[in-house]
């Protein structure tokens, strides 16, 4: 079981931090991604193997659906369409117009969207 406490960290950046503390412990490898984050949830280094059923707990969820909500994703595509290359500005900045439509997604329910996409993850929201 592997716990992720959304007391601990307020940004993506401060997730990434709580993550790599708790998945690749014992590594030099840091997550500073979301494609990062999605590539060690398929295991093989850090805590767990290649296809383990592992169960993730997501404690105090409901901060972190705010901390990385609406503000904070509006945030992290502003950075990406300001940096320009190698990003895809059009792409960016449609999920950026369809958050701010109400229609995309924030970061916290792309992080639980990664999560999802593995098959021998359950993850608990607490």
């Amino acid at each position: 079981m592997i716990v992720i406490n959304g007391g601990h960290f307020s940004s993506l950046a401060e997730f990434y931090e709580e993550i790599s503390n708790s998945l690749m412990k014992d590594t030099d490898w840091k997550v500073g991604t979301l494609d990062g984050f999605d590539d060690i949830l398929y295991g093989g280094f850090g805590v767990f193997e290649n296809k383990e059923e592992i169960e993730i707990i997501w404690k105090e969820a409901q901060k972190s659906v705010q901390d990385l909500g609406v503000k904070a994703t509006k945030e992290f595509y502003d950075n990406k369409i300001r940096q320009g290359k190698p990003f895809n500005i059009e792409l960016i900045q449609q999920k950026l117009d369809d958050l701010m439509a109400g229609k995309g997604q924030t970061l916290f329910e792309i992080l639980i969207e990664i999560i999802q996409s593995h098959p021998n993850i359950t993850l608990t929201l607490d």
